[in-house]
């Protein structure tokens, strides 16, 4: 296990298989929930996302949903260590959260960073690969899951590699999640980008809002407060 520490001293714990990179802060950035508003890390791994929002002044109660046992054991120790005990670690297969009718609704905001490859080579652990892999996180049973878990009006917010931008769009309009505001992050202005970030909306009208590259050289970008959300 090794130890991270984000800007204001939350500590983060990490493990092979259980780890995060600049695409992880960058989605947790990209929008943060107010402390009034409901909260929910669909897979959560180490639970990046969630202790983000708790270094960055973020109260409010927030659920870190993660399949991998081992992952979120890693969570659940940060939360304790960090006395951030309104975020609540639930290990469970987001496939089958949410389906009753008194458990859906529940929430205001969500965040995922998915797993990106759906076919290629896979590492031989297995840890990595689950991490890796779309076998029990497709952008279908994503779309699914927060389309479920979130009230009329509730936000997702993701990451994902551009050449799936398609896919994730089809998959967020499908479950009824209308994809509101997306940013491409690119290393420099003349790169290629390697990620995008979308925040989509439930039950709302089209509309999407494009906004400038996000340039990752120097690291993570840290938002202004003209992108934090009314």
């Amino acid at each position: 296990m090794a130890t991270e520490i984000l800007t204001h001293g939350t500590k983060v714990y990490t493990a092979p298989g259980a780890q995060f990179g600049t695409d992880a802060l960058l989605l947790a950035r990209f929008a943060v929930p107010k402390n009034k508003e409901r909260a929910l890390e669909l897979c959560s791994g180490c639970g990046i996302v969630a202790l983000e929002w708790h270094d960055q002044g973020y109260r409010g109660a927030c659920t870190a949903v993660e399949i991998m046992p081992e992952a979120s054991a890693l969570c659940a120790k940060a939360v304790q260590d960090n006395d951030a005990a309104h975020i609540t670690p639930l290990c469970a297969d987001l496939r089958t959260l949410f389906l009753q009718g008194a458990q859906r609704g529940q929430f205001d905001f969500a965040a995922c960073n998915p797993p990106y490859f759906a076919a290629g080579p896979r590492s031989p652990d297995p840890l990595r690969a689950a991490a890796r892999h779309t076998d029990s996180c497709t952008a279908g049973d994503l779309a699914a899951c927060a389309a479920r878990a979130l009230r009329d009006g509730g936000k997702l917010v993701l990451c994902q590699r551009p050449d799936r931008l398609a896919d994730v769009f089809c998959a967020l309009r499908a479950a009824g999640l209308e994809p509101k505001r997306l940013a491409f992050a690119r290393k420099t202005a003349q790169d290629a980008p390697w990620l995008f970030l979308t925040e989509a909306q439930k039950g709302r009208k089209p509309g999407l809002r494009i906004e400038p590259d996000l340039l990752t050289g120097n690291g993570a970008v840290r938002y202004g407060a003209e992108h934090q959300q009314e």
